[in-house]
């Protein structure tokens, strides 16, 4: 799915669901709308070019912010959801 100023089109993400976003153009406003109050210590991710999740993203050398870098990949990911329990 693309989302442009011109569509209008919006993604509704059900809580606890993963997700990513790439942006294409040179700028981009994201908005969010939460079902409760922002909890970092909730915050977790999995990294963005996972090849066990072999997403065709749309470009090969994104920028990513630092937090981005550092997430796990998903069978790490789930060892640490697992061990949380």
């Amino acid at each position: 799915m693309i989302l442009t100023g011109e569509n209008k089109l919006q993604l509704y993400v059900p809580p606890d669901f993963a997700h990513g976003y790439c942006v294409l153009s040179d700028f981009a406003e994201v908005t969010y709308a939460c079902t409760d109050l922002y909890a970092p210590q909730y915050e977790g991710g999995i990294v963005w070019n996972d090849p066990d999740l072999a997403i065709a993203w749309p470009v090969k050398n994104p920028i990513l912010s630092p937090k981005d870098t550092r997430y796990p990949q998903w069978d790490e990911f789930l060892e640490q959801v697992s061990q949380a329990k």
